[in-house]
């Protein structure tokens, strides 16, 4: 799934945010959301982050909201993760409205041309309203190029503009602010 695109997405929001910091992203914990959104499951994931995690280091958890509202489930889960890793790790949660595709959708202009996508893609008026991001993609490819979320995912989250998706989508500016508090916190401590 996201596996491969996570850490190449948070190295570009790193760079993004601190071009001076250097993120080097540990292997993703990989959880299915259900599991993550259950009592004791993100709790879970943030104390196997937290004691995985040379020193420094941060945790940022990044999920799809679904159906779910990210104003409301993030804070959720951001007090859960925090109340965890109880001040030993910069901790910050994410959801992508829908799905994680949603971010290539929004800035569809940048990605055109790659992973087999037409050059004259164009992102829809509302990339937030589309709830099947995977299938919008696959409909955008060539007859008989089906879209691959271990291929195309991480292509497409080195090649797309994270400001055009930001500019669209709020969850994109949401992932931004959040790696940039966490790297904040992170800073502090260092210094």
């Amino acid at each position: 799934m996201k596996f491969r695109a996570v850490p190449i997405l948070i190295r570009r929001l790193v760079e993004l945010v601190n071009p001076a910091v250097y993120a080097n992203v540990q292997r993703p914990i990989r959880k299915p959301r259900g599991t993550l959104l259950r009592e004791g499951g993100i709790e879970g994931a943030v104390e196997l982050a937290v004691r995985g995690l040379p020193v420094p280091g941060s945790v940022l958890i990044i999920i799809d909201s679904d159906d779910s509202c990210p104003k409301e489930l993030a804070p959720e889960l951001l007090t859960r993760a925090l109340r965890t890793a109880a001040g030993r790790r910069p901790v910050g949660v994410v959801l992508a409205k829908m799905e994680f595709e949603s971010w290539f959708i929004a800035a569809a202009e940048s990605i055109a041309g790659h992973s087999s996508l037409p050059s004259g893609l164009c992102a829809p008026a509302d990339p937030e309203s589309i709830r099947d991001a995977k299938g919008w993609l696959q409909k955008a490819m060539p007859p008989g190029r089906k879209y691959s979320e271990t291929v195309d995912q991480p292509s497409l989250a080195s090649t797309f503009d994270l400001n055009a998706a930001g500019g669209r989508r709020p969850s994109t500016r949401c992932a931004a602010r959040s790696n940039a508090s966490v790297l904040s916190r992170f800073r502090s401590k260092v210094e």
